[in-house]
């Protein structure tokens, strides 16, 4: 984990708690002493990949730092109905006030994880790699991304900031592939070196075209059929990284990974991922 992913989760939990708390969690307030005590365990009600036991840890932690955390899984495991996640005693103030919170990032997250690594386990065997994309929840991308990674999953940029992506629009809009290349190319030379860029192609007459600049780190061939990709593939012979996109899903991802491509990215990894069950129940002695 890098000091900005700690600093954006920090950002995230501060802003998730203020949404929900507001002025007062008068429920708890209004009926439970402020100095009662209690302890709450994070009950698996569905299958799947566990993910978000790191994000549960600093949640508890940001509202009450000595509470005690005892994991009982990890992150990345598989997870079955009955099993206990972990255990946390603290004030029960500050556990009804992050359960919600805890609960919507583990549920998420492990959705995520879990069809990530579904979609991973269709790649076994072929040097094609996975992606996600930025098709993400505005706010939340930050752990959707990490349940991707959990997941088996690769990222692909986090934001606008981390890499340079040429695609239809950016080409439309500078008036054909070469200008948008050379202006990109200029860019990185001058105000951001070091930057990737990666260019959207639609035709293999695309690809020609951003082959003949030598200017371009990746090309991601966009809505191929998997013979365009594989006649793609050949074409470029090495000279950039390939990148499909479009169209992907758990019955044909097969198909194209099997053309050689080196990534494939699946915006429906994050978009059409389902919460999965689980639920914070006190723990009475």
């Amino acid at each position: 984990m890098t000091p900005l992913y700690h600093e954006l989760l920090d950002h995230l939990i501060n802003e998730a708690l203020q949404e929900d708390i507001g002025d007062g969690d008068h429920s708890t307030l209004s009926c439970i002493d402020r100095n009662a005590r209690g302890k709450a365990v994070l009950k698996i009600k569905e299958a799947g990949v566990l993910a978000g036991m790191t994000v549960a840890r600093t949640i508890f932690s940001k509202r009450e730092p000595n509470c005690v955390f005892t994991p009982y899984k990890k992150d990345g495991e598989s997870m079955k109905p009955g099993e206990t996640a972990f255990e946390v005693e603290a004030g029960v103030h500050t556990i009804l006030q992050c359960e919600r919170l805890v609960l919507n990032c583990m549920q998420r997250m492990s959705g995520i994880a879990t069809l990530t690594q579904t979609y991973v386990q269709k790649l076994d065997g072929f040097k094609t790699r996975l992606l996600d994309t930025r098709k993400t929840t505005p706010n939340f991308r930050l752990l959707e991304k990490e349940a991707v990674r959990i997941g088996g999953g690769i990222n692909h940029r986090f934001a606008l900031y981390d890499m340079i992506m040429l695609k239809d629009n950016h080409i439309d809009y500078c008036g054909g592939i070469e200008q948008a290349i050379d202006k990109a190319w200029n860019y990185v030379q001058t105000v951001k070196p070091g930057l990737k860029i990666e260019v959207e192609t639609r035709t293999l007459a695309d690809v020609e075209k951003v082959l003949a600049t030598g200017k371009v780190n990746r090309i991601m061939l966009d809505n191929f059929t998997p013979s365009q990709l594989a006649d793609a593939v050949v074409l470029i012979n090495g000279r950039a990284e390939t990148e499909a996109s479009g169209g992907m899903n758990l019955e044909n991802i097969r198909d194209y990974a099997a053309t050689g491509v080196d990534y494939i990215s699946v915006g429906a990894l994050i978009h059409q991922a389902r919460s999965l069950d689980l639920s914070l129940k006190a723990k009475l002695s």
